[in-house]
């Protein structure tokens, strides 16, 4: 692709790359096919070459329009389009750059300035969001049906061990994971010690909420932050950081990229060198056996299967455990939670989700997996849209399907 971008633009870090990933596109649009928005709304500046289209004219000019905002906003930043893509273009990191760029040049207005604010300070802060959290279970029966289904179940977390053991590893708590489904790290620790490993709990968000709605400043205070503690750490006999959230793993693997501050430039590298889905960790341990085989509906979540790319890893690991998988309809596409996506984009998410849970659905599985604690909310919150029926089976974690 020809691309004149502003000189201003140009000049600068972001620029440069942003026209380097534009030279890239070779207009094939073969990442229409992919793209989740496209296939529900049929526009083309709803597919990535569109969407490409508008940032590249916004490099270009220095100027930006609200329509330009309700297009880009309307990208879940799946990545399955750079799964597609046969010419590698880079379109994740483009994104960011149009966002960015987007949000300096034309701005907000107020209210949804300080609505995508106060969400930002609920939702990754754990205490804050746990607390809100339990005011929704404590009144879930005065709540409207579809809020009521949003509010998490209650779980009970078991006691976590005590690190007596010379292998250790840091668990990364999140922010989301910690207040929703604690149960999910406390089971991964109970397991880790059951093979002769102490896993230690990291606090923290990881930066990636602030990340994707343009808060550039706070998510890079976050990485510093994060860096520094967990640098510290790894600094003695931490062999690996292991994330269960994939939302959050695909981010922190790219703190070396991220980072602002060139004094951390080496740990963050050092971090993000560390990280390791918990798939790619557990998957190093002698096989695991389930004492209650089920039949699942595995769904990978985009940040695992299109960000970290990592597939079949999860899968072989619930086979070896003696589960059977049943087959999922387009398991490549979205299921609309995207991270804060699905509270700022409620239609275009609840028609995702809808279409998602019922391909998850279809062959009637025993219970739904997934290794995204946004996916595992998101989709629990949906009902059966199959005709008939109420076939709705719990969504879980897959980790939980080891015991």
């Amino acid at each position: 692709m020809q691309t004149n971008l502003h000189p201003d633009i140009l000049a600068t870090d972001r620029g440069a790359r942003a026209d380097e990933i534009l030279r890239a596109c070779v207009h094939c649009g073969f990442c229409n096919a992919t793209c989740p928005t496209y296939q529900v709304l049929g526009d083309e500046l709803d597919g990535p070459r569109g969407r490409i289209y508008l940032i590249k004219n916004m490099l270009e000019t220095g100027s930006a329009t609200r329509e330009m905002r309700v297009h880009l906003d309307r990208c879940l930043t799946c990545r399955a389009c750079e799964t597609t893509c046969p010419s590698g273009v880079r379109y994740g990191e483009l994104l960011e750059v149009g966002r960015e760029v987007l949000e300096e040049t034309c701005p907000r207005p107020p209210v949804q300035r300080a609505a995508r604010w106060l969400l930002r300070e609920v939702v990754q802060r754990p205490g804050l969001l746990g607390a809100t959290i339990g005011v929704g279970q404590t009144v879930r029966a005065l709540l409207p049906r579809s809020l009521s289904a949003k509010v998490p179940l209650r779980v009970a977390k078991p006691s976590w061990p005590k690190p007596v053991h010379a292998r250790r590893v840091l668990i990364l708590n999140g922010c989301a994971q910690a207040a929703a489904t604690p149960d999910v790290n406390h089971a991964l620790a109970q397991l880790l010690d059951a093979h002769g490993i102490s896993a230690l709990p990291a606090d923290g968000c990881c930066g990636a909420l602030p990340e994707h709605m343009t808060a550039i400043d706070s998510a890079a205070r976050m990485l510093a932050t994060n860096v520094r503690v967990w640098g510290a750490l790894c600094a003695s006999t931490v062999e690996a950081i292991i994330s269960t959230a994939s939302g959050c793993g695909v981010h922190i693997k790219a703190y070396g990229r991220l980072v602002r501050d060139a004094a951390l430039s080496a740990a963050a590298v050092r971090v993000a060198e560390l990280t390791v889905d918990v798939a790619e960790f557990v998957a190093t341990l002698p096989p695991l056996r389930s004492s209650h085989p089920l039949r699942v509906a595995w769904h990978a979540p985009c940040t695992l299967q299109h960000g970290q790319r990592i597939t079949g890893v999860v899968e072989r690991l619930l086979i070896a455990a003696g589960h059977e998988l049943v087959p999922v309809a387009d398991a490549h596409l979205c299921c609309g939670s995207a991270g804060t996506y699905s509270l700022l984009q409620p239609a275009l998410a609840q028609e995702l989700g809808a279409r998602k849970f019922a391909a998850l659905t279809a062959a009637r599985p025993d219970v739904i997996a997934t290794a995204n604690v946004g996916c595992q909310l998101h989709l629990g919150a949906l009902k059966s849209p199959t005709a008939g029926g109420g076939h709705a089976p719990p969504v879980v974690h897959w980790l939980q399907l080891l015991t």
